[in-house]
C-alpha cells in the first residue's frame, strides 16, 4: 500500500559514511542542507560532516535513550510541515542503529524518505566473494546466555551467507563459539575499519581465523561475514543429543522443538513427542 501522507512535513532517513567522508552522495548533502533540523545520534560526529559540506543546518542529539521523551514533540513538528532528516553515527539509521520507533511513528503521520547509501553490511558482503543473491543479517549477537548458543547454532547451520556485527573484544571468543558449534571449516571474511585509512579484509576459514585473533587486540569496527553451508540432516542420535541440550539450557519443551525442527528440517510434532518421551524415561 502506497504511502499517504497527512501533512506536508517529510522525515529523511539519511546514510552517512562509515569511515570515508568522500562517501557522501550529492542528494544526501542536498537534504542535509535543505532540512528544518538533524536529529543524530552523535551530534559532534555528525557537526564534523556537515562542516565538510558546509551544511549549517541546526544538529539536535537523538538517540535510544532520549527517544521516548523527543517523539511526540518530533511528530507535532512534522504534523506541522516541517522535515526533519535522520542520521546514526555511521552508515544507514536503523540498521543496528537508533531511529525505528521514531520512523515506525512517523510512518502514521507523514511521507518517510529513506535514501540509499552508505552501509558496513552490504560493503563487507560485497567484497567477501561469497554468494550474496540469498543472505541473512544478525546484527550484534547476545553476550551471554542461551540466547547467544541458540543464534550460534542457527548460523552454523544456514545455508545462506551471514553477515553480523562483532566487538573487537569479543570477536576471538565469538570465532571459537563458531568452531564449537561445528562451523570450524565455513569460510568466513572479518572485515575491519571499512572505508578507513586502516580498512582489511582477513580470509579463511573459520578455525584458521579464529587460531589467527587469539590473544590478539584488534582494534577498530568489525563486520564477519560467514560463508553459507551445506545442510547435512543429523542423525538420530544427533537428534537426541540437540534435544537433551536444549532442554538442559532451560529451554521448554515447545520452544525446544520448534527451535531444532528449524535446524533439523524434522517435523517439530515428531519432535514434541520425541521430546516428551524422553522426559518421562527421565522422571
Amino acid at each position: 500500500m502506497k504511502d499517504h501522507a497527512i501533512s506536508d512535513g517529510r522525515l529523511y532517513i539519511i546514510p552517512t559514511p562509515i569511515g570515508n567522508l568522500e562517501d557522501m552522495t550529492f542528494r544526501a548533502v542536498r537534504i542535509l542542507g535543505e532540512v528544518a533540523r538533524i536529529l543524530a545520534e552523535d551530534t559532534r560526529r555528525t557537526r564534523i560532516l556537515c562542516d565538510r559540506y558546509g551544511v549549517k543546518t541546526p544538529v539536535v542529539h537523538f538517540d535510544d535513550h532520549n527517544a521516548n521523551r523527543l517523539i511526540p514533540g518530533i511528530l507535532a513538528e512534522l504534523a506541522a510541515g516541517a522535515r526533519f532528516a535522520l542520521v546514526s553515527d555511521a552508515g544507514t539509521p536503523g540498521i543496528s542503529d537508533p531511529g525505528v520507533p521514531l520512523v515506525r511513528a512517523a510512518i502514521q503521520v507523514v511521507a518517510v524518505e529513506a535514501l540509499p547509501g552508505a552501509s558496513a553490511v552490504t560493503t563487507a558482503l560485497s567484497g567477501s566473494g561469497f554468494a550474496c543473491d540469498r543472505f541473512v543479517f544478525e546484527g550484534f549477537l547476545p553476550r551471554r546466555g542461551s540466547e547467544r548458543r541458540r543464534r550460534l547454532d542457527s548460523m552454523a547451520q544456514e545455508t545462506r551467507t551471514v553477515a553480523f556485527f562483532e566487538s573487537p573484544q569479543r570477536l576471538a571468543a565469538t570465532l571459537a563459539d563458531l568452531v564449537a558449534v561445528g562451523a570450524g571449516e565455513r569460510a568466513v571474511v572479518v572485515a575491519r575499519e571499512l572505508s578507513k585509512v586502516f580498512e582489511t579484509l582477513y580470509r579463511g576459514s573459520v578455525a584458521e581465523l579464529a587460531a589467527h585473533f587469539h590473544g590478539e587486540m584488534v582494534r577498530g569496527e568489525i563486520v564477519v561475514i560467514l560463508n553459507g553451508g551445506v545442510f547435512t540432516p543429523p542423525s538420530a542420535e544427533q537428534v537426541e543429543e540437540l534435544l537433551d541440550a536444549a532442554l538442559n539450557e532451560g529451554m521448554s519443551i515447545r520452544d525446544a522443538t520448534r527451535h531444532l525442527a528449524s535446524r533439523t528440517g524434522q517435523s517439530a510434532s515428531e519432535l514434541y513427542k520425541l521430546a516428551l518421551a524422553r522426559r518421562r524415561v527421565e522422571e
